[in-house]
Order: structure tokens, then C-alpha cells, then sequence
């Protein structure tokens, strides 16, 4: 998703480059378990009317589909053209082009709006939810989920790779543009008083850890959807960045026997708008 529409993406913020990689291996080793979870606690009615923002390729809308049954409608918004024809090939039935504030729906429409990893990438985080809680029905509910704090030994030997090929203060000074609240929200105390903040209540945190399982390759393929991974291609020439996969392939074989095992730490957070 873009983060505001205030000011324009670059390139390599984009989801387009990487939409199909994404949805065949970041869905169903990052995406599509933390996605059932949190349409599962979200609660949405058999019947209702749905918006998954930043619905990406559509993990999560899909799961709110067969959730609101035949009779609902779950509409999926998200910045990237790419992405959304992803979607639409897997079957999602509702999807619009869209970025947050300006959501193009009026005001009381949705049983339930959900965020599947979308909230830190807002440039104002406040303003999103303000939008996301306005196009809520009264007793409508919010859903989110964000990642929590942890590294593992395989991140911390591909930074090291990353870290021979361009500079970490570049990396981390895009990552704050592009995904200003990734760190912020790895806090669950700060999830809580987003929600508090914009008038939710009956504000329902949970921690979750999922296990993931990849072979090394998938693993490199993932870590190459991830920003800094599409900074460093925009921005290396094409033999620095060709070696720099061999170079991280090297070490992670050299290293790490098959498969790769990690485990991922999300924070689920669900409230309610109040009645008037």
C-alpha cells in the first residue's frame, strides 16, 4: 500500500516487481497463516460487508470471503496494479485501486475492516486509522496485524552480505521512508494506543509464533520481495546486484544446512467503533 498518497512512490517502493514471487512464496510462508488468524478473531459476520486494505494479492480477502459467505461482499483495496491482478486471477470478486486517507467509500459501510502487515507503512499511521474507522458501521470492528520484535541467524547473515554491497545507513534511512512504523508497532503497547487514540473500544491484543519452514533458495527469494532487498536492485548496477546473490547463496550454503527453520513473531490487534 502506498502510505498516504501525499507524495509519490518510488520504484523500488513498489510492490509491482515482485507481486508474483510474492504470492508464491511470501503468502503462504509469511502471509497466510497470520491472515486466517486475524479473520478469525476479527469475527466477520456471515452476510457482511468487508475491506481488506492493502489487500496485496489477496491472502487475507480470500479468508474473509468464504467468512461473510455467499451473500456478503468483501472488497479489497491496494496501490499496486500488479498486485491487484494477482488477486483478481485468484478470485478475489471486489477490488479497487486505492491509497489511505482517501479511501473512496462513504461514511458507515463496513462490518469490518481489516489490515494484514499494512499499518507501518503509513506515513501517518493516526490519519489512516482515522479513515479506516470512518468508513466502519457503528459496532463495526478493526482488525490489524504487525510484526514483532526478533532477528534470527539467517537475517543477520544476509545483512552481512548486504552490509559489503551498499550502506546500512541508506538501507535504514529508505526503510524509515518507506516503512516508517515497522519498529514502533513491534511494540503491542503501541498498537493499543493507535487504536485507543482514534476511538475504538474493546481493544483485543494477541502474540502469536508461526514456524516457518523454506528451503535456502526459497528463503533468498523471499528476503528479495523485502524492501531493502529491492533498494539495493535499484539502486546496484545489475553485475553488483547479480554479485551479491551469489555472494549471499555462498554464505547461507556454506553455512546452513536445509531446511531453513525460523519462527515469526506477530502481534493481532482487533477493536470495536463505538455507538454513537
Amino acid at each position: 500500500m502506498n502510505s498516504t498518497g501525499q507524495r509519490m512512490k518510488q520504484d523500488w517502493e513498489s510492490y509491482d516487481s515482485v507481486a508474483t514471487i510474492y504470492d508464491s512464496l511470501v503468502v503462504p510462508h509469511e502471509d497466510a497463516l497470520p491472515a486466517r488468524d486475524l479473520v478469525a478473531i476479527l469475527r466477520v459476520p456471515v452476510g457482511g460487508l468487508a475491506l481488506d486494505v492493502g489487500t496485496g494479492t489477496g491472502v487475507a480477502a480470500l479468508l474473509a470471503q468464504k467468512a461473510v459467505g455467499a451473500e456478503g461482499v468483501v472488497v479489497g483495496l491496494d496501490s499496486s496494479l500488479e498486485m491487484l491482478r494477482v488477486a483478481l486471477a485468484k478470485g478475489v470478486s471486489g477490488l479497487v485501486a486505492g491509497v489511505v486517507p482517501g479511501l473512496p467509500f462513504r461514511k458507515g459501510v463496513f462490518d469490518a475492516v481489516l489490515a494484514n502487515f499494512v499499518l507501518s507503512h503509513f506515513t501517518r499511521y493516526d490519519k489512516a486509522l482515522i479513515d479506516m474507522v470512518r468508513v466502519l458501521r457503528p459496532g463495526g470492528r478493526v482488525g490489524v496485524t504487525a510484526w514483532g520484535a526478533g532477528k534470527s541467524e539467517f537475517s543477520e547473515v544476509w545483512q552481512d552480505t548486504v552490509d559489503s554491497f551498499i550502506s546500512r545507513d541508506i538501507l535504514h534511512s529508505a526503510g524509515r521512508q518507506a516503512i516508517p512504523w515497522e519498529e514502533w508497532f513491534s511494540d503491542a503497547k503501541h498498537l493499543q494506543e493507535a487504536f485507543q487514540d482514534v476511538g475504538l473500544v474493546s481493544i483485543e491484543l494477541q502474540q502469536r509464533e508461526y514456524q516457518v519452514s523454506v528451503t535456502v533458495a526459497d528463503y533468498l527469494a523471499i528476503r528479495e520481495t523485502f524492501l531493502y532487498a529491492r533498494l539495493m536492485r535499484h539502486t546496484l548496477s545489475a553485475a553488483a546486484w547479480e554479485r551479491f546473490r551469489e555472494q549471499v547463496a555462498e554464505a547461507f550454503q556454506a553455512r546452513f544446512r536445509e531446511p531453513i527453520e525460523y519462527t515469526n513473531h506477530v502481534h493481532l490487534a482487533v477493536g470495536t467503533k463505538p455507538h454513537a
